[in-house]
């Protein structure tokens, strides 16, 4: 009988309630960490600290090694894993999204306060690789103050999306006013047993056209939007401290085990793991 494998260590999440705009996730070890397509309500900016991995950002495939740097928008479907019998290992920063739209209008990198979506999937900058690394280990130290990690994480992100800002820009996609009311309904009734007929009557689409058209758009069908949301609403309730159970039920989920599946395909950690964060006073 062939020997188990050792486990792999389990993901480590950093928080701070003084610092409500980020929140840091450290994998020392992602072999078997695979994820689902999904996206965030939030940017999010990660570096590859060890091996190899598949980055696919909405549908383009990115070979990503020791070193680089990856950037999703808000909203974007994506999906990282790992490559067959190769390490990996990553950090991954997600920043509110109104925070940094502020950040960036405020230093003159936006002509009005609203969010625009950066057209850059891929960095390979060492300068900014260890950079990187020196901000992610000043927010694990408890022993740094707050106003040191307040300092680096501006200094830093500034320094990068200025960088950003004299390359090409993202041309704005234009999606149709009915797919964007669906998205915004889903959001809203998230919590609901929404059948796809009520979604083709709000939308005037049948349903074979609204299936392909948002998920042309969204990156998602309707239903995996809708269960994206409800786990973006789960992580929100175990931030506050909430527990599984009453998490899985008040965000949509018949039971817990179900929540707990759903919630690792999508998160790529339990969400026992994902309540148990560093750095919280």
């Amino acid at each position: 009988m062939p020997p188990s494998s050792p486990p792999l260590a389990a993901p480590l999440f950093w928080r701070d309630p003084r610092m409500p705009y980020i929140e840091l996730r450290k994998i020392s070890d992602a072999r078997r960490v695979c994820y689902a397509p999904h996206s965030h309500t939030h940017w999010s900016f990660g570096a590859v600290t060890a091996g190899k991995s598949t980055f696919r950002y909405r549908d383009t495939p990115y070979q990503i090694s020791t070193g680089d740097l990856v950037l999703m928008n808000p909203h974007w479907v994506h999906a990282c894993n790992p490559i067959e019998n190769e390490p990996w290992a990553y950090l991954m920063l997600y920043v509110d999204t109104n925070w940094l739209t502020d950040l960036r209008y405020q230093a003159g990198l936006l002509a009005s306060p609203r969010w625009e979506d950066i057209a850059t999937a891929v960095i390979s900058k060492p300068a900014f690789y260890n950079a990187y690394q020196a901000m992610a280990a000043c927010l694990l130290d408890n022993q740094r103050s707050l106003l040191e990690k307040q300092t680096l994480v501006v200094e830093y992100l500034l320094e990068v999306l200025q960088w950003l800002a004299q390359g090409p820009r993202q041309p704005r996609q234009k999606v149709p006013d009915e797919l964007l009311a669906v998205a915004a309904y889903l959001d809203a009734y998230a919590l609901k047993e929404l059948p796809l007929q009520e979604l083709c009557d709000y939308s005037g689409y049948s349903a074979g056209h609204l299936i392909r058209t948002f998920k042309q758009h969204f990156g998602l069908t309707p239903h995996a939007y809708l269960v994206n949301r409800r786990i973006q609403l789960g992580q929100r309730e175990l931030k506050q401290g909430k527990s599984i159970v009453e998490t899985a039920l008040k965000v949509g989920f018949n039971d817990q085990p179900h929540f707990q599946r759903t919630f690792k395909q999508l998160v790529a950690a339990t969400p026992n793991q994902y309540r148990q964060s560093l750095g919280e006073q």
